[in-house]
């Protein structure tokens, strides 16, 4: 291992998938349901009142007043009430950004940007690795139009304009101007890199998961299986900044190691509490580590405490940021969607860990070089010390 420099570059990279600008936050939350209808509530006298105060403001206020504004508004403030961080009012394009997000696809190309038009990654499989695009190139126009001075955001944003779905991209490689022609293909948003570090003669498996997406779980089980098949003997697993998604996406990954009938988390809901447990056949049973910091969050912190209390695996890093909330979502006509908290989640042991956090087995501080001034990844070296032993 390298003692002065991080270990994984998605720990100090900003990515910037082109073609879509995705918005990941704590408040995310954790998405049970993408959808749920409402009851039947036209008895309601409540419903009623409010009906004829909009009517009225409609018909009588002095000046004109747009209906669809007046609506969002009646709706955050009905959602703002209940005073909880996670019930939330998210307009259409705020719904269309977390939509994508969190279902794992999106119309590209398959390039990771740094420094705003510089080629950092190129993906597997992607129009841009069919066409001859490398790691290194500077985009430097789309179409005709120069783009030398944009933001990685805003090269996304103007390839995700273009219409007839093919383009031209013209980058700089050295000293040649080269023009490619490309075409946007739906991709499966990369959640997941892996790789093995050897130490003392030990094969450990690394998987580090970014978000808990529709296709995180198939992502995941192919490069668990790539890394089986290099005949790995411990793997650790790095949700450190990763701020959550899909309930199902975390219990699917859970259930790849933990013994059918343990537990993975309860369900405490107003008017019931359920408990779920694996009910798959598979299973492991070799030692894991789990990364964890400040900003691992729900998904993130129901698959560390499972594989903690029902698998006996060891926690590394600082403590995680306690939401111990789920939401459920429901998506008005006009496209927008609010998402509400619908219970909470316990640990296999019973316990809640909202706005308390899971502590870590090992709490290590990452530390700074001081003469290179880059990050030393202490966490990820406890944890290969750990499984090198």
């Amino acid at each position: 291992m390298k003692k002065n420099k991080k270990e994984f570059g998605l720990l100090n990279l900003i990515i910037v998938i082109i073609i879509t600008s995705i918005v990941t936050s704590l408040t995310t939350g954790l998405i049970i349901y993408n959808n749920k209808n409402a009851n039947d509530i036209n008895n309601d006298t409540s419903l009623k009142e409010f009906v004829e105060a909009y009517k009225s403001i409609l018909n009588n206020y002095y000046t004109d007043v747009d209906k669809n504004k007046l609506i969002d508004e009646a709706i955050k403030g009905m959602l703002n009430y209940l005073g909880d961080d996670y019930t939330t009012y998210l307009n259409s394009s705020d719904t269309s950004e977390l939509s994508e997000k969190l279902a794992g696809k999106y119309q590209g190309i398959g390039v990771e940007l740094i420094e705003g038009n510089k080629i950092n990654k190129i993906f597997e499989d992607s129009p841009a690795e069919e066409c001859g695009l490398q790691v290194g190139d500077i985009i430097v126009k789309v179409n005709d139009k120069d783009v030398k001075t944009y933001t990685a955001n805003e090269i996304a944003s103007e390839i995700k304009s273009i219409k007839d779905n093919k383009f031209s991209l013209t980058v700089n490689r050295g000293e040649e101007e080269l023009s490619f022609e490309l075409s946007l293909k739906e991709l499966n948003i990369p959640a997941i890199e892996a790789k093995v570090i050897e130490n003392n003669e030990k094969r450990i498996g690394y998987i580090y998961i970014s978000t808990f997406s529709n296709t995180v779980y198939e992502q995941f089980n192919n490069k668990l299986k790539e890394l089986e098949e290099s005949h790995i003997d411990s793997l650790i697993i790095d949700v450190r900044n990763n701020t959550g998604g899909y309930l199902k996406a975390a219990t699917d990954i859970a259930s790849l190691f933990l013994e059918k009938g343990k537990v993975i988390y309860s369900l405490d809901s107003k008017n019931k509490k359920e408990t779920y447990k694996d009910e798959t056949a598979e299973s492991r049973n070799y030692q894991i580590s789990v990364l964890i910091n400040e900003s691992s969050a729900s998904a993130s912190e129901i698959l560390s405490v499972a594989l903690k209390e029902s698998y006996n695996a060891i926690l590394i890093g600082k403590k995680s940021y306690g939401k111990g909330k789920v939401q459920q979502t429901a998506s008005l006509e006009d496209g927008s969607m609010y998402k509400y908290t619908s219970a909470k989640w316990l640990t296999p042991n019973g316990v809640c860990i909202d706005k308390k956090g899971i502590n870590p087995d090992y709490e290590i501080d990452l530390q700074i070089n001081e003469e290179t001034n880059e990050v030393v990844d202490t966490q990820l070296q406890k944890a290969v010390e750990l499984l090198g032993e």
